[in-house]
C-alpha cells in the first residue's frame, strides 16, 4: 500500500505526470486494466486520477492573467470564476462530511459559501451581494491543503473491488468526475471573458501549449449529405454491472424502437448556420418556438454567442484567441437556436428536419462500431483533450463504416429529449441534487462530448442536460425523422415520482388523516402566539422540506428564508411558488395509486398584502443546517421542524443557531426524537442514550445545549400522521419547545 503524502508531495507527484496530464480516462471500478482485483494497483490508479484531475483544473485557471478577473460575472447565469475555482474542491469535503467519512472540515466558511449555486435554479444564490469572496491566494491554499487531505484519505481508506456506490472510493470518484464537469463549464465561461484577461497562446510554456493547443486547419464549409439508417431498436441506460463510474440518471433501462431515419454526415458547420443568419433567421420569429421567441426578445441576439462581429463578417471566439470565422468548424449554439435552424430547414426543404432524440444519437454511436472510452489507445475523435483545446473541422474525424463524423467529440450535440429518469432510477443519497432538479421538462440532453470532455463525460452512457437557453461547447447534428415522432420539449405539468417527496407532499399538503390536523399549519399556529406582531419581520424555516410551513409563516412575516439540504424537496416548493400545479400519486394498496394535485391557489396561499402575495415573501435556498452561510442571520424566528434528529451533528447546529436569532427572538424546535445511526452517529445524539451510565433524554440534552443563550417559554406535544398507504399510517408525536433568546 502506498504511503500517505503531504500536500506538497501530492502536487509534485501530479506535476511529474506527463504533460497531457494523463490519465484522463475514468478508471474501472474493478481495478486497472490487466490488474483486475489488485487493490494496491487500483488504489494507486485512483490516486493518480485524482491528482491529474486537480492539476489539470489548476492549469485551466492558470490561463487567467490577473486576480481581478476572477470576480466579474462574465456569464450572467453563472457565478464569478472565483466560485468555480473553489467549488469542486469544497465538494470533496462537503460530501465526505455528509457521508461521515472524515471528522472535521478544512474551512467551514468557505465550504458553506462555495457549496451550491451553479445552475439557473430558483434556489441557487446568484446574488453577488451575498458573497464576501475570498482572495484567489486563499482558494489556492485551500486547494493545496485539500490535495493533501484527499491523498491521505485515498491512501488509508478501506478499499474493496469492485468499487460500489456506498464505498468511500465512490465519493472520491464522484468528486473527481464533478471537477471534470467544471473543467468544461469553467472553460465555457472563459470563452466569454475579454481576451485581455487571459494569457495569449504565445505566452504559454511548452507544457501548457501541449495541453491548450488550438487547431489551425480551416476551409470552406463542406457539403453535408444525408445518410439513411434502417429501423432499429436501442436500449438506453447504463447497467448496474457497468465497471465505470456513473451518475444517478445514467442507470436504469429504456427500450426504444426507431423507425427508419436519415442523419447528416457531419455536425452543422458555421457555414451552414451562416446561411440561416443571412436568410434573416434571427429576425423571423416564425422559425422560433415560444420559448425561443422569449429568449430572442430578451437577449436581442443576432448570431451565436461565440461569434464576434468583424465589420461585415464574423470572427469566432475560442478559448484564448479570436480567429476569422472557420466555416468548416461546427457551429456552437444553444438548443433554441438549433431548433430554429431545424424549423427553417423544414420550411426550406419540405423534409421533417429535427434534432435527434437521445435514442437516435445512441443508434448513430452504435453504428460507428467504436470502443468506449476506457478501451481507447488514442481518442478516435476530438475529445478527452487528446487532440485540440478547441473545435476543429467537421470532417477531420470520420468515425465508423457509415462515414459519419464527430458522433463523439468536437462539440456536444443537442437532442430534443428533455432529460428524465430511466425505469429503476435511484438517487445517490450523498448527491440527491445532481439530476433531480433537471427533471422538469426544461432541460434537454446533450450527447457525444466536446474537445474538453474527459472522464465520465466521454463515456457513451454520459447523460448531461442544460436549460435550452444555456451555452456549452455544443452544436447539433440534424436528422430527417418519420412524421409523428416529434418529442415534447416543453411543459411543467409533470408527475412527481420520487416516493419520499410524494410522501412529504402528502404530509404537507394532503387531506387530514386519522383525525389529526395538518402538522405544518399546527406548528405555525402553536409558535406565533409567542412572538409579538411587531417582531415578525424575518423568519428562517430550516429543514423546510416541500415548503408548507414556509408558506404558512409568510402569512405573518414580511420575509421567510426556507432552507433545506435536499434540492428534491425544495424543487416542489419552488414549483408551487411559481404558480405550477404539482401532480403526484400516493399508494393505496399494492400497485394501485390515487392521483393528487396541489397548488397554492387551492390552499389560499397566494393572496396577501402587497403585489407579490404570500408566495413572493418566501425565498427557497439549499443549505446545510450545520454549516449555514453567514448571511442567514438577523431572524425574529427560527423554526426547525422535525430536523434535530436528522442532522449529522445536532450539537453543532444548536451551538451556532443562536447567533442567527435576534435578541428577544424565538427558536422553535419540533422533534419526535427518533434517533437513528443512519442519520446521526450515536456519539452525537443529544439524547436517547446513556451518559456516564445515566439516561439522558432528548429534552434535557436540548436544554443543556441551549442554556445560557435561550430560556424556555413553551413546551407541548403536536401529533402528526405520515400516510404510507390507504390503510397504513405512521402516527407520531413531536415535542414542540419554544425558546426565547436573551436580550
Amino acid at each position: 500500500m502506498a504511503s500517505a503524502v503531504t500536500g506538497t508531495r501530492a502536487a509534485e507527484s501530479a506535476d511529474a505526470a506527463p504533460a497531457r496530464l494523463v490519465p484522463t480516462k475514468t478508471p474501472r471500478l474493478g481495478g486497472a486494466s490487466g490488474h483486475t482485483g489488485d487493490v494496491t494497483v487500483a488504489r494507486e490508479e485512483l490516486r493518480r486520477y485524482y491528482h491529474a484531475t486537480s492539476a489539470l483544473y489548476d492549469r485551466l485557471f492558470d490561463l487567467i492573467r490577473a486576480d481581478e478577473a476572477y470576480y466579474q460575472r462574465w456569464e450572467p447565469l453563472r457565478h464569478p470564476l472565483i466560485f468555480y475555482f473553489a467549488h469542486p474542491a469544497v465538494f470533496y469535503v462537503n460530501k465526505l462530511i455528509a457521508g461521515r467519512f472524515i471528522p472535521q472540515r478544512l474551512d467551514a466558511r468557505l465550504e458553506a459559501m462555495m457549496a451550491v449555486g451553479v445552475d439557473e435554479m430558483s434556489w441557487d444564490d446568484l446574488n453577488t451581494a451575498h458573497y464576501d469572496w475570498p482572495a484567489v491566494a486563499a482558494v489556492r491554499d485551500y486547494r493545496h491543503g485539500l490535495r493533501g487531505l484527499v491523498d491521505r484519505f485515498i491512501t488509508t481508506m478501506p478499499l474493496e473491488l469492485p468499487i460500489r456506490q456506498d464505498a468511500p472510493a465512490w465519493i472520491i470518484l464522484m468528486g473527481i468526475e464533478h471537477e471534470r464537469i467544471h473543467l468544461e463549464t469553467s472553460s465555457v465561461i472563459m470563452r466569454q471573458m475579454p481576451l485581455c484577461h487571459l494569457r495569449r497562446p504565445e505566452e504559454l510554456s511548452a507544457a501548457e501549449v501541449r495541453i491548450w493547443r488550438a487547431c489551425t486547419q480551416t476551409g470552406p464549409a463542406p457539403a453535408n449529405p444525408w445518410i439513411d439508417f434502417p429501423a432499429v431498436g436501442v436500449t438506453l441506460g447504463k447497467p448496474a454491472t457497468d465497471d465505470t463510474y456513473g451518475w444517478d440518471n445514467e442507470y436504469g433501462t429504456e427500450e426504444v424502437h426507431l423507425p427508419p431515419f436519415s442523419a447528416a454526415r457531419q455536425l452543422v458547420s458555421n457555414g451552414d448556420f451562416l446561411r440561416f443568419i443571412e436568410a434573416g433567421g434571427y429576425r423571423d420569429a416564425s422559425w422560433w418556438t415560444d420559448e425561443g421567441r422569449g429568449w430572442l426578445d430578451y437577449t436581442r441576439a443576432e448570431h451565436p454567442r461565440f461569434w464576434v462581429r468583424d465589420g461585415v463578417g464574423f470572427k469566432q471566439r475560442n478559448l484564448l484567441e479570436e480567429i476569422p470565422l472557420p466555416l468548416d468548424w461546427p457551429v456552437e449554439v444553444n438548443c433554441l437556436e438549433a431548433q430554429a435552424w431545424c424549423a427553417w430547414q423544414r420550411a426550406t426543404t419540405g423534409q421533417n428536419v429535427q434534432l435527434p432524440t437521445e435514442a437516435h444519437w445512441l443508434a448513430l454511436r452504435q453504428a460507428t462500431g467504436l470502443p468506449d472510452q476506457p478501451d481507447w489507445d488514442t481518442a478516435p475523435g476530438n475529445i478527452n483533450l487528446e487532440h485540440f483545446a478547441g473545435s476543429c473541422p467537421v470532417t477531420m474525424f470520420p468515425q465508423g463504416p457509415a462515414g459519419l463524423c464527430d458522433v463523439m467529440g468536437n462539440v456536444w450535440q443537442w437532442t430534443r429529449t428533455p432529460i428524465m429518469p430511466f425505469k429503476g432510477f435511484e438517487i445517490h443519497p450523498l448527491y440527491d441534487d445532481f439530476s433531480v432538479p433537471t427533471f422538469d421538462g426544461r432541460h434537454n440532453l446533450i450527447k457525444g462530448g466536446s474537445w474538453i470532455s474527459t472522464g465520465n463525460e466521454a463515456l457513451v452512457s454520459a447523460r448531461y442536460a442544460f436549460r435550452r437557453h444555456f451555452f456549452q461547447h455544443a452544436g447539433f447534428r440534424p436528422i430527417i425523422d418519420a412524421p409523428g415522432h416529434d418529442a415534447v420539449t416543453a411543459g411543467s405539468r409533470l408527475y412527481e415520482t420520487d416516493s419520499l417527496v410524494t410522501q412529504y407532499l402528502e404530509f404537507h399538503y394532503g387531506p387530514e388523516a386519522l383525525g389529526v390536523g395538518n402538522f405544518p399549519t399546527a406548528c405555525v399556529a402553536a409558535v406565533l402566539p409567542h412572538l409579538p406582531a411587531d417582531r415578525r419581520r424575518r423568519c428562517l424555516d430550516i429543514g423546510c422540506s416541500v415548503g408548507r410551513s414556509a408558506f404558512e409563516f409568510a402569512r405573518a412575516f414580511a420575509h421567510v428564508d426556507a432552507i433545506d439540504f435536499s434540492a428534491r424537496f425544495i424543487q416542489s416548493g419552488v414549483r408551487l411558488q411559481q404558480g405550477d400545479e404539482v401532480l403526484y400519486e400516493v399508494p393505496t394498496e399494492g400497485e394501485l395509486t390515487v392521483s393528487r394535485s396541489v397548488s397554492l391557489d387551492k390552499l389560499g396561499l397566494t393572496r396577501g398584502p402587497g403585489a407579490e402575495g404570500l408566495a413572493g415573501r418566501v425565498l427557497f435556498m439549499q443549505g446545510d443546517a450545520c454549516n449555514l452561510k453567514p448571511l442567514y442571520s438577523g431572524y425574529d424566528l427560527v423554526f426547525a421542524g422535525n430536523l434535530i434528529d436528522r442532522l449529522y451533528d445536532p450539537a453543532l447546529f444548536l451551538a451556532g443557531i443562536g447567533e442567527r436569532v435576534l435578541p428577544g427572538g424565538i427558536l422553535a424546535i419540533t422533534s419526535p426524537y427518533t434517533w437513528l445511526e443512519e442519520y446521526t452517529p450515536k456519539a452525537k445524539w443529544i439524547g436517547g442514550r446513556r451518559e456516564a451510565g445515566e439516561p439522558l433524554d432528548s429534552f434535557s440534552g436540548l436544554s443543556a445545549a441551549l442554556a445560557g443563550r435561550f430560556r424556555l417559554v413553551h413546551r407541548s406535544d403536536i401529533p402528526f400522521v405520515i400516510r404510507e398507504t390507504a390503510r397504513k399510517h405512521q402516527h407520531s408525536i413531536a415535542e414542540l419547545s419554544v425558546w426565547r433568546r436573551h436580550g
